[in-house]
């Protein structure tokens, strides 16, 4: 596409005038002025994205989105604009942004590099960032290069994220394998301070009469301190930790020096070099107070998102640690009851590990619910809302259960009350405990049902489904099984909701993709046809590639196969303008050429026409005595194949600008006749720049190849196979696949004709 679009811009040559097509008839529209180029698209005015275009060799801020201002610290935007990028960002110099601009301006190639580390801020205040940064060459319309395009992804979060993971995991092993709690505190406290350089955290643990808080790991923190700490109480005023557990919620105090809640120990403080605390409560998964976890900064500082994070993910672990360390201390008094909630984190982790192996929904919450059976309960089954309405997903007996009642349950699930214990949980994200036995299908179990308990599956804060679990009198419901049932839980919710959500978008693109093509091919006399699509990668976003065949008065028939720039909803509706404008001034225009320059008028009226660049092969069919005549036009599309029945291969059809770009088009028609036996085949870009492993195109010559019948076959059998549509079109397809493995980056339409 990239290469059609120089094309464009750099002009065509001029073609033979459209001659009009028998009975048909109709002036065109004036041409339109194309207006200039707008240096800050809207679609990155607002996008989180960090997007700023630079003009010139002295890569002048010519256009910047509030991100940029924002992530340069700079104020509003008009603060930036008409100054060199290396005035406005001077600690860029350094690290080799204006090397990198220089190189990309004058060279016209783009820079592409992810991860990249980057100190922004002045003297003293810097901070490290990363970004996904792409240097795209701003060109005219003439192809000249004005300036540079910078976009920029901050990916910080992301890394921090999968370092944080990584850290939890080892911290999660050696809660595993019973590693002493000190030790694995202290590393924990370790390994937040890699994960923030500057923090240093502490824990300290509930003491046995629940007044005070005693020393539990610190190991950046003066020993005086530590000694001075260990054993203070908990009440309304006594520091962030103290007050912490007093009122259970996180308590952030941004100045010691300033903050009332450390007026007892603001002189400790002050010796030991603290300026902040913010310290949280640690929780059991019962709720009971464990102790607290504290972060602490040298100089006054506000709470920061990643800071939240960092505390929400140790605390937890945190918890578990101590948890799983009270059980240890209990084991020795109560060794089955050790062995149970060990068991019971085995089981929570291989559980998690399990349906997060599954990457396909609602395939993980099945898997999820029968590994829930029998550790849980005899039968589980889980709910979902979607669409606003409650739908149930899966559900899962006991072996020794009558296995008919599974399809019942089932069936009971499609009529959930929304007033139920199902509709109550997902209302209120909580999960909902009965003594009492559900009725209808579940009798059918044969089970002497004592119970029930519906917890909520949510993930970022919203509640998309509900587990139910029963209890019967072997199995009582008691607080060990809502809480393990509450873990499985939490800890599945998350990778289920993120699969969920991409097989909606993956099926939304799917229906939306489909109403842009033809729900099956016509019948079209004399002719047989086939076609195919492909989306790119797993088919998340709509793609721009289209084709379409309908009936044209006087027996003609109109032909359009094409390519949208881009993806998403704007391809969606260029694509939709595109197709039904030719539909519509098809029958009432005389050439192939008109029917193509009035999808090129409508593309430039459009508001946001410097964006809609379409390539197309517009054609039209018409039955004669000979075969199937064909009139044509390409607008900036890769040439069809015509391939004559004796083997010939030739690409008709010279190109021309394609649609979007000026009102001036300049095609060229060409007209020529499918006689028995010849085929034309008509292709998108992403067949042939399709590519291997190696990084080669498929190209023109490979398409050529995969047309050509093996050796010299000549029996009557194999030439009938030869000539037929489907035939033909599997051909391409599997040479493509052969090629590439069956992996693509771009989507892919073929359309295939056979004549009769």
């Amino acid at each position: 596409m990239a290469d059609a679009l120089r094309g464009a811009r750099d002009g065509a040559s001029d073609g033979p005038v459209d001659e009009p097509r028998d009975g048909a008839g109709a002036d065109t529209a004036g041409a339109m002025g194309l207006s200039g180029v707008d240096p800050l698209p809207g679609m990155f005015a607002h996008a989180p994205v960090i997007f700023a275009v630079l003009g010139g060799p002295s890569h002048v801020v010519r256009g910047a989105n509030q991100a940029f201002v924002e992530a340069v610290e700079l104020g509003r935007p008009g603060s930036v604009i008409g100054r060199p990028i290396a005035e406005v960002v001077p600690e860029l110099v350094q690290q080799g942004l204006l090397s990198l601009l220089d190189s990309v301006h004058n060279d016209g190639e783009p820079f592409v590099t992810q991860g990249a580390g980057v100190l922004l801020g002045p003297p003293g205040r810097r901070r490290l960032r990363y970004f996904d940064v792409s240097l795209d060459p701003w060109r005219d319309r003439n192809g000249d290069v004005r300036g540079v395009a910078f976009l920029a992804v901050d990916v910080t979060r992301q890394r921090a994220a999968h370092k944080l993971a990584a850290e939890q995991q080892a911290l999660l092993e050696q809660i595993a394998r019973d590693a002493p709690l000190a030790e694995v505190l202290d590393g924990m406290c370790r390994a937040i301070e890699k994960l923030s350089p500057g923090v240093i955290s502490s824990v300290l643990l509930l003491d046995r009469t629940g007044t005070r808080l005693l020393h539990g790991a610190g190991p950046s923190l003066p020993d005086f301190y530590k000694e001075a700490i260990d054993g203070s109480p908990i009440g309304p005023h006594e520091g962030s930790c103290g007050t912490a557990a007093f009122r259970r919620e996180m308590v952030v105090v941004n100045d010691i020096a300033d903050d009332p809640l450390w007026a007892d120990y603001r002189e400790l403080a002050a010796k030991a070099g603290l300026g902040s605390c913010w310290s949280a409560p640690i929780l059991s998964t019962a709720g009971e107070l464990l102790g607290t976890f504290a972060m602490y900064h040298r100089s006054p500082r506000a709470l920061r998102e990643e800071d939240l994070d960092l505390s929400i993910v140790f605390t937890r672990t945190a918890a578990l640690a101590v948890e799983r360390h009270r059980t240890e201390v209990a084991r020795r008094q109560a060794a089955e009851r050790e062995h149970e909630l060990s068991a019971d984190l085995e089981f929570v982790l291989r559980t998690s590990t399990a349906v997060s192996e599954e990457s396909r929904y609602p395939q993980n919450l099945q898997r999820l619910a029968r590994l829930a059976v029998p550790a849980l309960g005899p039968v589980c089954v889980i709910d979902v809302r979607e669409d606003g309405r409650v739908r149930r997903v899966a559900v899962a007996l006991a072996p020794e259960l009558p296995q008919q009642a599974e399809a019942l349950l089932a069936a009971e699930g499609r009529a959930t009350a929304v007033d139920g214990p199902v509709g109550r949980v997902l209302a209120t994200g909580r999960t909902e405990v009965s003594r009492t036995a559900p009725g209808g299908a579940w009798r059918e179990l044969g089970l002497e049902i004592t119970g029930q308990v519906c917890v909520p599956l949510t993930a970022r804060g919203h509640t998309f489904g509900a587990l139910t679990v029963v209890a019967t009198a072997e199995r009582p419901l008691g607080a060990r099984a809502i809480a393990l049932a509450e873990e499985l839980a939490r800890t599945a919710a998350a990778g289920a909701e993120t699969t969920r959500q991409h097989a909606q978008r993956a099926r939304l693109a799917h229906d939306l993709q489909a109403g842009l093509l033809l729900a099956a091919l016509p019948d079209v006399p004399g002719l047989r046809l086939a076609a195919s699509y492909r989306p790119a990668g797993e088919g998340l976003d709509i793609g721009g590639d289209f084709y379409d065949v309908f009936p044209l008065p006087g027996d003609w028939w109109g032909l359009v196969i094409g390519d949208v720039c881009g993806r998403g909803a704007a391809a969606a509706t260029t694509t939709a303008l595109v197709r039904n404008t030719a539909r519509a001034v098809a029958p009432l225009l005389p050439t192939p050429g008109a029917v193509a320059q009035a999808v090129n008028d409508a593309l430039l009226a459009r508001p946001d026409s410097t964006e809609s660049f379409v390539t197309l092969i517009y054609a039209e069919l018409r039955r004669v005595r000979d075969g199937i005549a064909v009139s044509l036009v390409r607008a900036g599309h890769p040439p069809p194949v015509l391939q004559r029945a004796d083997g010939t291969l030739s690409c008709p059809a010279p190109a021309g600008r394609l649609l979007g770009v000026s009102p001036d088009l300049d095609l060229a028609l060409e007209s020529f006749t499918l006689q028995s036996g010849d085929r034309l085949v008509l292709v998108t870009d992403g067949i042939l720049e399709a590519r291997d492993a190696s990084g080669a195109l498929f190209g023109e010559e490979r398409l050529l190849a995969a047309l050509r019948p093996p050796g010299d076959a000549t029996d009557t059998a194999d030439a009938a196979d030869a000539a037929d549509a489907r035939s033909v079109l599997d051909s391409v397809t599997d040479a493509v696949d052969a090629f590439t493995g069956g992996l693509t980056d771009d989507d892919q339409a073929v359309l295939v004709l056979v004549a009769e």
